[in-house]
């Protein structure tokens, strides 16, 4: 059955009818092991009457603990923003979107015992395929639509592994889907390669000095030193500490777009009834006053969010560059890395880093390559190169979050990965 959400919305004492957009809607909770629960929620795109006709993207947040059906549904790509207005750049005028709150525990997704809990990017991978086994039981004309993950961060580095562990399940008969490529955005697959590169970033950016510089590069090089170790929980530690510095330093620099400015909330303390410029809601309202019984959820959102990073620190700082080389040594997947050029928390430079070392059976092309700027209504939007199912996309205008920050650099990438649309 298909749904088309309607929901009463009550905003400063007045009652109106507000839409989720228009989009039919499916949602549900599937069980992947004994006592976890994964949360998705399905836009039928608008493209068209026939949504078989248009590739199945789905869509993974970061954190880990990341909400997709909140941030990313809202505040970057879904069919309303934060402020619930139709987002004219929105994904679904293009595709099916399925945004999953992936790992268990995440947005809505939840489990009945601390010990449900995921501890390595290999136990969600699992939990996904079991997840996907069960979207598709349900929906099984989807099973012949092009299948595409994209992802935003610390989802970068779970899509990687799911496309793995979604590739053998399939190999294996388990599965029977087209699953054709993935799209990994700012993404944490090697954090030593972002972490270590902060400290010239903010240098050449001129937000720290000289002396800064010094002292953040060495606790920068103490991390490497903890990770080539394998000492992964206190490489997580010394990530956390890193990253006060860098706060400390910058004051107030922005990890997600280097370019946001910076509200001095110590003035907005002295000066009570200065106006708060961001009216959108917040996700916790959205979620939990508007989102949740529209849908008939008994679960409330995001409870267990902060517990998911907590089980994953002695997995939070571990590489996946080798499970994106089997990607490309072992399978036909497209791996589509893009990274906004003004992000900091995944520097465009530490990305290129991991990716010039791939080794891969195109690595050789790879280097020889040069890369290609591409336009779109006569702008530049970013810079691209390939070598046989790699593809790297340089985001102009664009810091962590590309879909929010260059919508329409964004749609290009997807055009391009998913091949099934003109910008």
């Amino acid at each position: 059955m298909r749904f088309f959400i309607l929901f009463i919305l009550a905003v400063e004492g007045i009652y109106g009818r507000q839409g989720f957009g228009p989009t039919d809607q499916e949602w549900g909770f599937a069980q992947v092991r004994e006592g976890a629960h994964i949360f998705w929620w399905l836009h039928y795109t608008t493209a068209t009457t026939e949504p078989t006709e248009r590739p199945l993207i789905i869509w993974l947040q970061g954190g880990p603990g990341g909400s997709s059906t909140s941030y990313g549904n809202f505040a970057e790509l879904g069919p309303l923003d934060l402020d619930l207005n139709p987002r004219n750049t929105s994904w679904v005028h293009h595709a099916n979107v399925l945004f999953v709150d992936n790992p268990v525990g995440t947005g809505f997704s939840y489990v009945e015992q601390n010990s449900q809990f995921t501890t390595t990017n290999a136990q969600i991978a699992d939990d996904f395929v079991a997840f996907l086994q069960q979207f598709y039981a349900e929906l099984p004309s989807f099973k012949q639509v092009p299948l595409y993950i994209f992802c935003e961060s610390y989802g970068g580095k779970m899509t990687a592994q799911i496309a793995l562990h979604l590739n053998q399940a399939i190999e294996a008969g388990k599965l029977d889907i087209n699953f054709k490529g993935i799209g990994l955005g700012d993404s944490w697959i090697s954090p030593v390669d972002s972490c270590i590169t902060w400290a010239p970033y903010l240098y050449q950016l001129g937000v720290i000095d000289t002396q800064q510089y010094v002292k953040l590069d060495s606790q920068a090089q103490t991390l490497k030193a903890l990770v080539d170790d394998g000492e992964w929980l206190e490489a997580t530690q010394a990530w956390e500490a890193l990253e006060s510095k860098v706060t400390s330093y910058g004051f107030c620099i922005d990890f997600y777009n280097i370019l946001t400015k910076c509200e001095d909330l110590y003035f907005r303390v002295r000066k009570p009834g200065v106006s708060d410029a961001l009216k959108s809601y917040d996700e916790d309202t959205i979620m939990n006053e508007m989102v949740r019984p529209a849908l008939n959820i008994s679960q409330y959102w995001g409870t267990q969010s902060s517990e998911v990073f907590h089980y994953l620190e002695t997995d939070f700082m571990k590489p996946v560059t080798d499970v994106v080389e089997q990607l490309l040594n072992e399978t036909s997947i497209k791996v589509a890395v893009y990274n906004g050029q003004l992000d900091l928390i995944v520097d465009t430079v530490g990305t290129v880093n991991w990716v010039d070392r791939l080794r891969f059976k195109e690595a050789e092309e790879w280097q020889k390559n040069t890369r290609t700027i591409f336009l779109i209504n006569n702008y530049y939007e970013g810079y691209l190169k390939k070598a046989g199912n790699l593809v790297f996309y340089w985001v102009l205008r664009a810091g962590h979050m590309v879909p929010s920050d260059n919508p329409n650099g964004m749609l290009y990438i997807l055009q391009q990965v998913t091949d099934n649309f003109s910008v």
